[in-house]
Formats: structure tokens, sequence, C-alpha cells
């Protein structure tokens, strides 16, 4: 009888909270839109991406360089390495 009770009673649960969870779903999705499509977030999303675009150029110029100078250090270590112990 226990069970029985038990279970009736988590069915009664899960199907009343199903339904206030799907209507508290809807209105965080409403408000989420709401947000969204609010022109003052638009605007600052706008200037967010534009100093992303900015700072994303300059890392890659500055990777850029880096990778060039330790390029350029390995190949000199390797030269170094073969005018020391020529090839057999």
């Amino acid at each position: 009888m226990k069970k029985l009770t038990l279970l009736t009673g988590f069915a009664a649960g899960y199907v009343l909270g199903a339904r206030a969870g799907r209507e508290r779903y809807d209105q965080i999705k409403a408000g989420a839109t709401r947000f969204a499509h609010n022109p003052q977030v638009q605007a600052a999303a706008s200037k967010a991406q534009d100093a992303v675009t900015e700072q994303a150029a300059t890392a890659a110029d500055a990777a850029k360089e880096k990778v060039s100078d330790v390029a350029s250090t390995a190949a000199d270590k390797v030269r170094r390495e073969a005018s020391i112990q020529p090839a057999p």
C-alpha cells in the first residue's frame, strides 16, 4: 500500500511540475527574447563585437610575429648544430 501511495504522489507531482515547468519556461523565454531585442542590448552587443574583432586582429598580428621569431631562432639553432657536427 505504501508503494502505491508513493507512486501516486510521484505521478501527481510529476504532472503538476511539468505543467508549472512549461509555463515558467515560456515566461523565461519571453523575457529573454524581449531582452535580446532591446535596442540598447543590440547596440552593446554590436560594440562588443567590434571590440572583439579589433582585439582578435591585434592578437593575430602578435602571434604571427612571435611564431616568426621562434621559427627564426629554431632555424639558427639547426644551422649552428649542423655546422658543429657534420653529417657522417
